[in-house]
């Protein structure tokens, strides 16, 4: 089994603690968390904000694992969404050079990557215009605000169940969209409900996460796959925003546009069946049998207290 970081001892729940603390614990390490890597001087503005961005992110997840038990879901989730909408556009920007980086990679053997130079100067030029822009630290100011005043609200946060009863409602539900995404994503085939699917695929991976310590040999193989679906239908979308610039990037040269289009559309048919493939594993069960299998898992988990002092008198 690999060696777990810090970050992966924070975001999960422990034994012995009630839902509720459990919740609020990881919440505050990930806003805590947060507020360091803004006052991280050795951070460059383009690690903040992927990093923050992700906290956010996490703390969604959390929130949505309990949402049914949690009255104030809603104002969180929003207020989380809309800390880190603010910091999208340089984001946006980094992730399509490092989509057209990978995308020239994997044609590496095929293409000339010196005729789209283009493409990645305009890329560059665009985010040293956004890094340069007077409202970016102010943007990452008022971001901390925002974590500061969670910090103090989270200490307030009711959960209204504990135990599994606490988490079996959102848990499937976020797992039933999932599924359903998926059946809409292949069904559909474009790049909005693949881009749809992987949100949900995103929450469901935060919470094997979460719950990874109910059953660590099985929930990190499930947890590892819904990841690297994760990062397939990232990429797809990455290659889809990178489209939808293109006619900016190479001016509406319409040869180099054609070829470049060309590539995009290759690697993304590649990827949506690796996806589908992929996720047709993690979600063939249906919602109410993966409910009752992780709920045995808790089960057993919280039976482990139980266990330990005998252990120790043999």
């Amino acid at each position: 089994m690999a060696e777990r970081t810090e970050s992966d001892l924070a975001y999960t729940f422990k034994r012995g603690k009630s839902v509720q603390k459990n919740v609020r614990r990881v919440a505050e390490s990930q806003v805590k968390t947060a507020i360091e890597e803004i006052d991280d001087s050795e951070l460059s503005d383009n690690d903040t904000i992927h990093q923050v961005r992700k906290r956010c992110k996490k703390l969604r997840g959390l929130v949505r694992l309990v949402r049914p038990c949690f009255p104030s879901y809603k104002t969180e989730n929003a207020a989380f969404r809309d800390a880190a909408r603010e910091l999208s556009v340089l984001r946006d920007i980094e992730a399509m050079l490092e989509s057209h980086d990978q995308l020239l990679e994997f044609y590496s053997g095929e293409v000339d990557g010196a005729a789209f130079a283009p493409v990645r100067a305009k890329l560059l030029q665009q985010m040293d215009d956004a890094m340069g822009r007077n409202d970016l630290h102010d943007k990452l100011a008022r971001f901390r605000e925002a974590m500061t005043d969670a910090k103090i609200r989270i200490g307030d946060w009711r959960i209204e169940a504990d135990g599994f009863d606490a988490l079996r409602g959102g848990l499937s539900k976020t797992y039933k969209r999932a599924r359903e995404a998926m059946e809409h994503a292949d069904a559909e085939g474009t790049a909005e409900a693949l881009h749809e699917w992987r949100k949900r695929v995103k929450y469901h991976w935060y919470h094997t996460r979460l719950l990874r310590d109910i059953w660590p040999e099985a929930m990190t193989v499930h947890g590892d796959a819904a990841k690297e679906l994760s990062d397939l239908l990232g990429e797809h979308h990455d290659l889809a925003v990178l489209q939808g610039a293109l006619p900016d990037l190479l001016d509406h040269q319409e040869s180099e546009m054609k070829s470049y289009l060309g590539l995009i559309q290759g690697r993304q048919a590649i990827l949506e069946t690796k996806s589908l493939t992929q996720g047709r594993k993690i979600f063939a069960e249906k919602p109410s049998a993966l409910e009752q299998r992780w709920e045995a898992y808790w089960d057993a988990w919280q039976e482990e207290d139980a266990i330990a002092p005998l252990e120790r008198v043999a």
